[in-house]
């Protein structure tokens, strides 16, 4: 009967979660590959065999972040109203924040100086904003949008997501703001401004 296999991709999820958490709490320096090992319960040999090195699992970091956003912005599908839709994009988008709020950390700080993905990581990691593309060419495309192009509205509408949802997540907005209320009821402004064409 052959021997389990121990280093599978629970375990790499395990070191991946630990690491981000590590990283969160403790910074660059807490995080090193005998302790991590160590937090999750296992080797360091299963940590060089999963990712060979402290760069490597950084870069596996960085690229499961935008996994895990991509598959949460990927479960909206379009309706036909690009409105609503641009409005459940970014609900989403706060959604992933919130979940793992150690990744989101990852995707777009400096967390650990000296980490530079690669060319094929931020491929990969730009990849994800496929969804809000896809959404606006489709309202453009109706007429629901115009007289903008497709480039002002996905920057547009993403960096207001990205602005409001990193206020949240660090703990800068006003003290007792309904965050979600107010988090919707601007994505939706937003969103409609886009319907009506420049003077």
């Amino acid at each position: 009967m052959p021997r389990p296999k121990v280093h599978d991709e629970a375990l790499r999820a395990r070191l991946l979660d630990r690491a981000a958490e590590t990283l969160s709490t403790d910074g660059p320096d807490g995080l090193s590959l005998r302790k991590l090992a160590a937090d999750a319960g296992t080797s360091t040999t299963a940590v060089y065999s999963l990712f060979g090195g402290k760069p490597a699992l950084l870069r596996e970091l960085y690229l499961e972040a935008f996994r895990r956003f991509g598959e949460r912005l990927s479960t909206v599908e379009n309706s036909g109203n690009p409105v609503e839709d641009l409005v459940r994009l970014g609900l989403a988008y706060r959604e992933s924040a919130r979940a793992d709020p150690h990744l989101y950390a990852i995707m777009f700080s400096t967390v650990v100086p000296g980490f530079e993905p690669d060319q094929e990581a931020i491929r990969q990691a730009v990849a994800t904003l496929r969804p809000l593309m896809d959404m606006v060419a489709a309202g453009i495309a109706s007429g629901h949008f115009a007289g903008y192009r497709a480039e002002e509205i996905a920057v547009g509408s993403w960096g207001l997501v990205h602005g409001l949802v990193s206020l949240e997540v660090r703990g800068h907005l006003p003290p007792g703001i309904d965050v979600t209320a107010n988090f919707e009821t601007v994505l939706r402004a937003q969103a409609r401004g886009w319907c009506t064409a420049p003077e």
